[in-house]
Parts: structure tokens; C-alpha cells; sequence
């Protein structure tokens, strides 16, 4: 990508920052400077730009997607190349895959599982009625929204139900295997009931959260959807609904004829469950119809033919008895005698009597795991004729023989035709640079490339939690496709827990802390139960794995809160004991004291004084002023009362 392209496509598309990395592309985030809005911009990888099938897949995604316009649906705006970079513009959702919530979340509610497969079924459904078939219907292609809403993407190997063009070459399959439908893992012609299954798989992990077919490699995996029936859901989360696993049972059976019959109607039975109704779905287990050539050695084996099995045929029948009483008799003997000429026959024939000798025979050799001209050059010494396959297998190196037909050991015909099956070489591809790059983006490079992934894990204060930090081989190595890359994995810095310092004076606390590798800090807090100078508490709390070297904080005691003491003189009862208790403070009368006319029923006098520094809690008493009768300094007064709650 040109430094020009990486700021501006097509003198359109300004993008704003990279958003993800994963399969062959690259997301960014972009403005449509036309158009003033926000677009999600995928751009292939440089490294697949060259490579005719990547690039025929990408243009494919834009225009099988393009033209469907459907709310479950991520829309495509435009697609183009600029500087040998393709790229396409598409509906920027704000969000994470299906896939990123199932290994975040774990296993979904039947009901949520639901609600989005349903959704999922009918971006499908439409692109079905569009005469598209997805044919990599997995969680990493469905996006939710904060929202909830749900959205297909990535038609990059969609194709029309009916059409035959493929992408590579005779014989290969496309898409991902975990989700591959039988029919797709046969490499027969595919139609949305292969959707329909893929679908039901995707339920199936949902609730699960976990696939239900593994294997070593694609080939294992793509073996156990043809042969195997899959753990029923409720036997790995008992929470399942019956009537929810009858759905995905269904919709996963190995005949498309006992599937859903569309997409549509799938969407329908995952309504029904949601509402509570009775769903129609009545999965039938059974012993997968396939294609045997397939799911056996890609051959037909020798058959051998009894002799005994060969009917004499001369179209005549007995002649015409003579005579009425010993027709019978005559007619038995004549068949008699036929049935011993044609044994006499066959026995002279056998024997070179007749001319014709047994065919020579020999002893088949084994030349599995020899070069292609070892084989042949064994086989023909024996007086064999070779007939020679190529074909892709992972289990033997490229120009061996994997396979013979017949098998090693059996007795033949001198001059039969033996055929052998020879390791075709493997595609090789150049490893890209995956440091820098998140776990599951490297894993989607990877695994569109060819190779297969093995991770490590290890602490790096420097790198964040899930990013690749080192990779064997080293970018840029060419291997055969299928080879083993091996990623180092940060899982962040080394954490640890907090300990429980509580009570501790904080110079003992701090000193523990930093032992540990933890900066700190301190903080003081008023506190009634813990005394002056001790911890009450740290933050993070105790027990808490924090990152090596964060900084916690040590909350001491400064002793119980002081509260300074309101004044409260010329105020009335009333005023004052509002103030007073608002304070925290406890109010208390004391006996009234003689005043002027102005003064009466105000305080005059308190206890502890104005600004004093009390405890929350304490007790002000004050003292109202009281009027004489007659303005003297004894007798009756006029009273002021104050209640006290």
C-alpha cells in the first residue's frame, strides 16, 4: 500500500484509523468525503494481491453482497483497486463478532442463540431468494452491534446456487471446515440447505461453546461431518431446551433432505421456540446417505468373480423324447450329461487341455511410501501394467506413493493393471509477519494462507494481553502450505495479589507493598473503629491480581471525623438545633438564663464553643435566654419551650 493510499482511496475514502486485522484483509475505519460519513474500508492483504484466487474471492465478496440490500446484511457501497491495492467499502458496524462473544461470554441462552440465529436465517433467506448461497456461514461472519442487531458479512466465496465455476482447482473445497455441510466437505454441488446446516453448527456452538466436530487438521474435521453424528447439545450443557436441540439437530442433518428445506423456515421453528409455541422440527438420526466413493478410498476395489457363477447358455433345449414312458427318463439323462460336458470343459480349459493355460500369477508388491519411478519400476518387473493418480493427501511427501490398488500381498494376473496413487507436491506460500498483530488476527492470516497455528504463551510488561510478540518461522519464510507457525503470545504482565495489609501501621504496609513490586500511595480517612495512623483499607483490594508494579493505594486512619462546632448564639431553639444536628452533632437545652426582652427564647450561651473541633457524635448543650416578669431577675418568666426528639 502506497503511503498516498494509506490516507486517501480513490480520492474518496479518507481513513481515520485501522480497526482490525483477520482472514486476508485488513479494516479500517474511514470518511466517505462524498457522501460525509462514516465507512468501514477492507483492504486485501499485499501478500495475497498477486495470488489470482484471493484476489477473484475478494471481487466476489463486493459483488455477491453488493447486490443484497436486506437489514441482517452488511451493505457493500463501492469496491476498486488503487497502486495494485484492492479494496472494498462497505457498512461500518460498531461492534464484535459472534465468535469473539462466544470465547469472551461462553456458552449463549437458548433464547439469545435464538434470537440471533433467527436473524442470521434471514440475511440468508433473503440471499437464497436472490439465487446467493453463503457457503461460509461461521461466528467469525456475523456481527452484533451494542445494539443487538445482527449482521452478515463476507460473501467472499458465495456463488449462485446453480453455478458450477469455483475458484480452484478440480477437486478443492472452500470455506472453513469447523462449519463445512457433508455435501461441501464431498466437494459436490452445494445449495442453501449447505447454509442451513453450516447454520445449525452455529447454533449448536452458541450453546455449547464449543463446535461439535474437532480434529487434528480440515481433512479430520471434514471426515467426522460426512461420517459422524454430533454430541447432542444437551448432553455438554444440561441447560439446553429439548425443543431447541431438536432445531439444531435438524438443521444438521447429514441428508439435505431431512434438514429445514430452506432458510426460512428454520428462521420460523427458532421464532416459534422463542414464543414459547410447539416447534415443528422432528430430527431423524440415521446412518448419513452419502456418496461411498467419497466417503471410502477415492477408488473401486478389485472385485473377484466366482467361476461357479457362469451360466451355460446353448439356446436349445433336450430333443424330443421318443417315446411317452421313457421321455422322462432320457430328458434327465440328457441334462445330466450336459452339466458333465461343461465341467469336463471347464476343467480342460484349466488345465491347457484345450489349448488355453491358467493365467500366471503373482504376488502383489507393496511399494507404499517409494518414489513414483521406484514404484513403477518394481511393478513392472513383476510383468504388472502401472497406472499412475496424483493427488493431495497429507499422509505421505510430495512424489511418494500413498496408495496402491489392489493392496500389497494379493495374488494376480501377470499383465494386470495396478494403480498407484502418488503425493502431489504441496502449494507453498510465504509466512506473513505476525508480530504486532492480535491472536485471532493471526490465526484468520494463518489459516487463509494455509498454514496451521501453534501457540505459547508469555508474560511481557511491554506488550498488551493477546498480542503476538514473536513468531518461528520468520516473515517472509517460504513453507509448504499446511507447515506449522509457531506464535509466542503475550498474556500481558505478570500479576499479582494484593496483600491484606489492613491494621497495619502504613510505614509496616507500605514497606510489605513494596516488596511485593507495587508502588504506593497513601490517603487518610476519618474512621471511628480503626485507630490514628493504621491501614482501614487499600484500592485496589486485597486479593485483587493486579498488573506487577501498579500503584496501590493505602487509605489510613486520621482517627475519628472532628466536626468544628456551628455557632448557634442568637439563634432561636429551633434554628439552633437544626444546625447542630445537620453538623452531626447531638443538641441539648440547658437550663435557661436571665436576659433582656430581645434575648428571651434565643440562645445566649453553648458548650463546647463556635469552631470548636468535637467528634461526630458529640453533645452542644446551649442555653436560651429568659425574661423576668416585671423586668427583674427572679420570679415569673415568660417560658419558652423546646420539644427534643
Amino acid at each position: 500500500m502506497s503511503q498516498q493510499s494509506q490516507q486517501v482511496f480513490s480520492g474518496r475514502y479518507e481513513i481515520l484509523r485501522h480497526l482490525a486485522r483477520g482472514g486476508m484483509a485488513e479494516v479500517y475505519v474511514a470518511h466517505d468525503l462524498m457522501l460525509d460519513r462514516r465507512v468501514a474500508l477492507k483492504v486485501l492483504f499485499p501478500e495475497l494481491s498477486t495470488d489470482r484466487n484471493f484476489v477473484e474471492r475478494f471481487r466476489r465478496e463486493a459483488q455477491a453482497a453488493a447486490n443484497l440490500s436486506h437489514p441482517n446484511i452488511v451493505s457493500i457501497y463501492d469496491w476498486g483497486e488503487e497502486d495494485g491495492t484492492y479494496f472494498i467499502v462497505m457498512e461500518f458496524i460498531e461492534g464484535r463478532t459472534l465468535g469473539q462473544i462466544i470465547r469472551q461470554e461462553g456458552p449463549l441462552v437458548a433464547d439469545r442463540a435464538a434470537e440471533i440465529g433467527a436473524d442470521v436465517a434471514a440475511a440468508l433467506a433473503f440471499a437464497h431468494r436472490s439465487g446467493v448461497v453463503h457457503r461460509d456461514v461461521k461466528p467469525g461472519n456475523v456481527l452484533i452491534s451494542p445494539t443487538g442487531q445482527v449482521k452478515v458479512t463476507d460473501f467472499g466465496i458465495a456463488r449462485a446456487a446453480n453455478s458450477d465455476q469455483d475458484l480452484t482447482q478440480t477437486g478443492a473445497v472452500m470455506g472453513t471446515a469447523t462449519y463445512f455441510s457433508p455435501e461441501q466437505a464431498q466437494g459436490h454441488r452445494v445449495d442453501p440447505r449447505s447454509d442451513v446446516y453450516s447454520l445449525g453448527v452455529v447454533l449448536y456452538e452458541m450453546v455449547a461453546g464449543r463446535a461439535p466436530f474437532a480434529g487434528e487438521n480440515p481433512m479430520a474435521i471434514a471426515y467426522k461431518h460426512v461420517r459422524e453424528q454430533p454430541v447432542p447439545p444437551r448432553q455438554v450443557n444440561a441447560d439446553v431446551p429439548e425443543a431447541f436441540e431438536s432445531i439444531v439437530l435438524q438443521a444438521m442433518a447429514k441428508n439435505p433432505n431431512d434438514r429445514y428445506t430452506s432458510a426460512e423456515e428454520l428462521r420460523q421453528d427458532l421464532l416459534r421456540f422463542r414464543q414459547g409455541r410447539l416447534v415443528l422440527a422432528n430430527p431423524t438420526v440415521m446412518v448419513p446417505a452419502v456418496d461411498e466413493t467419497v466417503a471410502t478410498p477415492a477408488y473401486e476395489p478389485t472385485q473377484v468373480v466366482d467361476r461357479t457363477r457362469i451360466v451355460a447358455g446353448g439356446g436349445q433345449g433336450p430333443p424330443e423324447p421318443p417315446g411317452r414312458g421313457a421321455g422322462p427318463f432320457i430328458a434327465l439323462l440328457l441334462v445330466m450329461l450336459a452339466v458333465l460336458g461343461g465341467l469336463l470343459y471347464l476343467f480342460g480349459k484349466e488345465t491347457g487341455i484345450f489349448g488355453e493355460q491358467k493365467a500366471e500369477r503373482v504376488e502383489m508388491p507393496f511399494v507404499l511410501g517409494k518414489t513414483a519411478d521406484e514404484a513403477r519400476q518394481i511393478l513392472e518387473d513383476k510383468g504388472l501394467q502401472v497406472l499412475e493418480e496424483t493427488s493431495p493427501t497429507d499422509q505421505q511427501e510430495p512424489g511418494k506413493v500413498f496408495d496402491q490398488d489392489p493392496d500389497a500381498g494379493n495374488p494376480v494376473d501377470a499383465g494386470s493393471a495396478v494403480t498407484i496413487r502418488v503425493a502431489a507436491e504441496v502449494a507453498k506460500a510465504k509466512v506473513p509477519n505476525l508480530v504486532g498483530k492480535e491472536i485471532d488476527d493471526a490465526r484468520d492470516l494463518l489459516d487463509a494462507l494455509g498454514f496451521k497455528i501453534q501457540e505459547k504463551a508469555t508474560t511481557d510488561a511491554a506488550a498488551p494481553k493477546d498480542e503476538v510478540v514473536a513468531q518461528n518461522p520468520p516473515p517472509q519464510t517460504e513453507l509448504p502450505k499446511g507447515s506449522p507457525v509457531e506464535v509466542t503470545v503475550s498474556t500481558g504482565k505478570n500479576q499479582k495479589a494484593i496483600p491484606d495489609v489492613t491494621g497495619k501501621d502504613v510505614s509496616d504496609a507500605a514497606n510489605e507493598l513494596g516488596q511485593e513490586g507495587f508502588k504506593t500511595r497513601a490517603t487518610r480517612e476519618a474512621s471511628a473503629t480503626v485507630d490514628e495512623g493504621k491501614v482501614i483499607r487499600t484500592n485496589p483490594a486485597a486479593g485483587t491480581k493486579v498488573d506487577e508494579g501498579s500503584t496501590v493505594t493505602i487509605v489510613v486512619s486520621s482517627g475519628p471525623e472532628l466536626i468544628s462546632v456551628p455557632n448557634v448564639k442568637g439563634k432561636t431553639a429551633d434554628q439552633a438545633r437544626a444546625e447542630i444536628e445537620a453538623a452531626g452533632l447531638v443538641y441539648r437545652e440547658g437550663s435557661p438564663v436571665p436576659s433582656n426582652p430581645s434575648d428571651d427564647g434565643k440562645v445566649v450561651a453553648q458548650s463546647p464553643g463556635a469552631g470548636t473541633k468535637v467528634e461526630k457524635g458529640s453533645t452542644v448543650v446551649v442555653q436560651l435566654g429568659k425574661v423576668s416578669i416585671g423586668g427583674g431577675g427572679s420570679g415569673s418568666s415568660s417560658s419558652t419551650t423546646s420539644t427534643t426528639t
